[in-house]
């Protein structure tokens, strides 16, 4: 980071205090339960609360100035010298520091967006790059419009790289994201079913996804899920590159092979990669790292080395040890009906395993469509499937429409976790694998300590 009270005032000139003082800055924060050293507090006003009101719990916890709402009164305890930049708004001019800090720093910048397999891309885009630049990425879940700028404002001076995500419920937010980190790379991985219940349709989701071009630098490059109809309207544009496993493709997906916990495949039949991953959904999600490593001017072999040192965040597609021998797949960070329905192609393709358990939960923001999409996901589900288990209320048509159609698939809906960890503990044992997949406030993640040592 290469900020100082200084350089702030620069751009906010309106302050109180030491503002014009050469003051370092080390963190930009909004939390004041973290304690900082040398940062800067932003107070955000939510629906329930008011950062404004802890600026004493900030100074004590380590800030040493802060961005302020000219609208709100300065409390008496604040130091006479302590630096305040008043905004009009804390989130906007958050906002805008964050773009004028990525204009000074100017590194190179690649946005990643989609409906699904966005973290996964954006960790396999960092790892690829991270060998030959000074990368620096979205730390967890950090892609909306507080955590992007948060994000961005966290970059080292001397970053070359900044890989973000970008996240969003509904139509406005890509673009606002765009704008404030002005890609030189976009990537929309694919369009599938999230937020549909505050977009309306695909069509409208794949409206939404594009507006990740709004920011784009001229010269600017997107690659797209090339397999995806409805971005097929964006092909026409310069600077586009599709990867997929439709022959169409700029870039075509072909020969994956699975085996163990890893993946092999081959790029227009004359490049071959293996990531440490399961499914051909990773490996469209490799293919963006992939290739925008080549357009940086890296040699296959680096990209792959870049590959095998993938640290995937947490929660997705993780292959656990469980107990007796049995493999747990975590893919329980989220779920969309796409993603479920690809989780599930992965797990009926691990021929090395004899008896495939499903354990699925509600999928949340699907509005008025929400047991129809629940309804879509059973068409992934068949004979060889052994074991389904659903848990929750929405998720029970998926096991309603299995029985209907695939009697020799076991099925079962429970209302508790509980209930589905106590039915799956004897049967874990080697040749067993289980996959935990779910909406994030399920949190499915409490089966992983039930069925590990």
């Amino acid at each position: 980071m290469n900020i100082t009270t200084n350089w702030i005032h620069k751009h906010f000139p309106s302050a109180r205090g030491v503002a014009s003082e050469t003051i370092e800055i080390r963190n930009v924060f909004t939390d004041t339960r973290k304690k900082t050293d040398k940062g800067l507090f932003v107070p955000i006003r939510g629906d329930r609360f008011d950062g404004h009101e802890f600026l004493k719990d900030a100074i004590e916890g380590g800030a040493v100035a802060a961005l302020w709402d000219q609208s709100v009164e300065v409390p008496g305890f604040v130091p006479t010298d302590f630096p305040l930049f008043f905004v009009d708004d804390t989130i906007i001019g958050l906002q805008q520091l964050a773009h004028i800090y990525r204009k000074e720093i100017n590194p190179k910048v690649i946005g990643v967006t989609g409906s699904n397999g966005k973290t996964t891309t954006k960790d396999f885009i960092a790892a690829v790059l991270a060998p030959s630049f000074e990368t620096h990425k979205t730390s967890g879940n950090f892609n909306n419009h507080i955590g992007l700028p948060l994000t961005i404002l966290s970059m080292p001076a001397t970053t070359e790289v900044l890989v973000l995500e970008m996240g969003m419920n509904h139509f406005g937010e890509i673009e606002n994201l765009s704008f404030i980190a002005e890609p030189d790379f976009a990537v929309i991985t694919n369009i599938g079913e999230s937020h549909i219940e505050f977009l309306g349709s695909r069509e409208g989701i794949a409206q939404a996804k594009s507006e990740i071009l709004a920011g784009l630098r001229e010269g600017g490059t997107l690659l797209l899920d090339g397999d995806e109809p409805l971005l097929a309207p964006l092909h026409t544009r310069e600077g586009v590159l599709s990867c997929g496993f439709d022959q169409k493709n700029k870039y075509v997906l072909s020969d994956i092979q699975m085996s163990g916990a890893s993946t092999s495949f081959a790029i227009n039949e004359n490049e071959s990669y293996t990531i440490h991953l399961l499914g051909k959904h990773n490996v469209k999600n490799a293919s963006f790292a992939i290739k925008i490593g080549s357009l940086l001017g890296m040699d296959p072999s680096d990209i792959q080395k870049g590959l095998n040192e993938m640290t995937l965040t947490g929660m997705r597609f993780e292959l656990i040890e469980g107990k007796n021998g049995a493999h747990i797949v975590n893919d329980a960070y989220n779920a969309s009906p796409t993603s479920m329905r690809a989780s599930i192609e992965v797990i009926k393709e691990l021929n090395q395993y004899s008896r495939k358990i499903l354990i699925l939960g509600d999928i949340f923001e699907l509005g008025a469509q929400s047991e129809e999409m629940h309804r879509s996901v059973a068409k992934a589900i068949d004979s060889s499937v052994d074991v389904l288990i659903t848990v929750g209320d929405a998720s029970s048509v998926i096991a309603e429409e299995v029985r209907s159609h695939h009697k020799d698939v076991d099925t079962y809906s429970f209302s508790s976790k509980e209930e589905a960890a106590a039915l799956v503990q004897p049967m874990l044992q080697e040749g067993t694998i289980v996959l935990l997949k779910a909406s994030r406030l399920m949190a499915f993640e409490s089966f992983v300590e039930e069925f590990t040592e």
